[in-house]
């Protein structure tokens, strides 16, 4: 970052950088794949769940999409929403450690917040319900937002437009999933931060274009709240 392109918004993903779902959304998935008859010990569940897991960063419905044909998977993306949130209310969830901090430091040193996700409206709402969070975002995007899902630069440039950024250099993108990064690289954002919390390598993160990869979202403002007189960031940190 230079003088000429401060951080003026911030784009946070929410599973895995900054809500610890643990196996919630993998358990929603086998759930809502059961509803059409793909149960645990089948090849097809295999098939499945193996593309759930090489995805996530990607919307819920274009995974369904990838796997079935439009009416089942519209079916077992209601199934994923309905069981989720009946998971969240048993469960309920549990920030990343210091995520909500971080959120509203960075809002309260002029960086608006956008937080992202993968899931649809609903399920966004039942997670930011979940955690009180709603006063620690200036704005909120799900993929039913924009045209195209993850990698595309979509979610970020909607952001952008929304938020009335003048220069995409000035856009940070938080998140631990190689879709994410990815999409942050192509909308271009002057920081991609990957995060070492959820589903995603550190290699995997790199390799699809991570600016710096981060063990944690807390260690986010030190990087994107630096001053010109502050020494240049490393891409690595930890």
């Amino acid at each position: 970052m230079t003088e000429a392109a401060p951080i003026t918004v911030a784009c946070v993903d929410l599973a895995g950088t900054t809500v610890a779902d643990g196996d919630t959304a993998e358990t929603a998935f086998a759930e809502a794949i059961a509803t059409l008859g793909i149960v645990s010990g089948t090849a097809a569940f295999e098939r499945a769940t193996a593309r759930f897991h090489d995805t996530r960063g990607e919307s819920e419905i274009g995974v369904f999409r990838s796997l079935f044909d439009e009416p089942r998977a519209q079916a077992a993306h209601l199934a994923f929403e309905r069981s989720y949130g009946q998971l969240i209310d048993r469960r309920g969830l549990v920030p990343v450690p210091g995520a909500g901090d971080v959120l509203r430091r960075l809002r309260s040193s002029g960086v608006r917040v956008c937080l992202l996700t993968g899931s649809g409206r609903t399920t966004q709402a039942r997670i930011i319900d979940a955690l009180g969070w709603w006063d620690r975002a200036d704005l909120t995007l799900s993929p039913e937002d924009v045209p195209r899902d993850r990698p595309w630069p979509d979610l970020v440039l909607t952001a952008a437009l929304r938020l009335g950024v003048d220069d995409v250099r000035n856009i940070a993108v938080c998140a631990a999933t190689a879709p994410t990064i990815m999409s942050a690289r192509r909308s271009g954002a002057s920081v991609a931060a990957g995060v070492l919390t959820g589903p995603h390598s550190r290699d995997r993160l790199r390799t699809a274009g991570a600016t710096h990869v981060l063990p944690t979202i807390a260690d986010l403002p030190a990087l994107v709240l630096r001053t010109p007189a502050d020494a240049t960031p490393t891409p690595d940190h930890g």
